[in-house]
């Protein structure tokens, strides 16, 4: 009966249970096969060398087509029925695991109504604050950054119109931006970012960084699967329209072993990991064992490898 069991859990689920036998997923149980998908990319090479430019010494890992593209909807952000819909109604998921994880860790009150008080987080790629303000109510001092001037005035301009939020530090610059001026933060975010950079190891390297001492990393994206292009594209995009056409590149998604590996190579070591799960009835999302589509992950910075 064991074996077989086994042999019903993906290839990544296999792989992360071999080489990260301490880490844990949402609750140990298998998950449903989404079929074979291509062999892992070299995610570690930059796929293009016109990358983003700031006014640090530091390329950016953004690809500048994908700035274009977010800033084309920019003004979307806080419309719950628009082209970031998916976004809003998945965002009290997101939470959920954020403030376990992160409560867990720092050894804070998971019922409390501020439970991230005091702690320095930094929202990567934080479009319009949808993540940044109930972050920054939970008790965090907030920094968000986008590379998009356009979503950090949108995000200034919102915040301000609650006290509780106004005192979010909205950047528009670039993690790598950040890790020249060497600044730390207890706790790094990056949702729905790392498929839409150019080169994901150089991102992690940042996001490494950026993480300060015993600190914690967060990083959600979709698994390069069948199911993942059925859903997250054909369907999210092409079918319901949940998305503007072209949102998401499929060769652009990692598995979660690559992620894994991708994070360990940066110093960070993931110890939870949860799926998300949509049930189109009740049109709400849920933490799942589930990582065949989109998916979430914990890390902590190694402190053998603190620079």
């Amino acid at each position: 009966m064991a074996s077989s069991k086994l042999l019903s859990q993906p290839r990544w689920h296999r792989l992360l249970r071999r080489n990260l036998p301490n880490a844990r997923l949402f609750s140990g149980l298998p998950t449903q096969h989404p079929g074979s998908v291509p062999e892992p990319q070299n995610h570690g090479e930059p796929k293009s060398k016109n990358k983003f430019k700031t006014a640090s010494s530091t390329p950016s890992s953004l690809k500048e087509a994908e700035l274009a593209k977010f800033a084309a909807i920019s003004d979307t952000w806080w419309d719950s029925e628009g082209p970031f819909k998916p976004l809003h109604n998945m965002n009290p998921t997101r939470l959920a695991f954020i403030r376990s994880t992160l409560c867990r860790h720092f050894r804070k009150d998971p019922l409390s109504a501020r439970p991230f008080e005091g702690l320095r987080i930094i929202d990567v790629g934080c479009g319009g604050g949808i993540l940044s303000e109930p972050l920054a109510r939970m008790g965090a001092i907030v920094t968000g950054i986008d590379a998009v001037e356009k979503n950090i005035r949108i995000a200034r301009l919102h915040a301000n119109m609650d006290p509780t939020t106004s005192n979010i530090e909205y950047c528009c610059t670039t993690a790598e931006k950040l890790v020249d001026e060497q600044r730390k933060f207890d706790a790094v975010i990056a949702l729905e970012v790392i498929e839409h950079v150019a080169d994901s190891a150089e991102f992690c390297k940042s996001l490494s960084a950026l993480t300060a001492h015993e600190g914690a990393t967060v990083v959600s994206t979709l698994n390069r699967s069948m199911r993942s292009y059925a859903a997250a594209i054909v369907a999210a995009e092409y079918l319901l329209h949940w998305l503007p056409k072209g949102t998401h590149q499929w060769s652009s998604f990692l598995t979660p072993e690559e992620l894994t590996m991708i994070l360990k190579r940066a110093s960070i070591n993931v110890k939870e990991m949860a799926g998300f799960v949509f049930n189109p009835i009740t049109g709400r999302w849920s933490l799942s064992d589930d990582i065949s589509v989109n998916y979430i992950a914990f890390g902590t910075k190694e402190t053998n490898n603190e620079e």
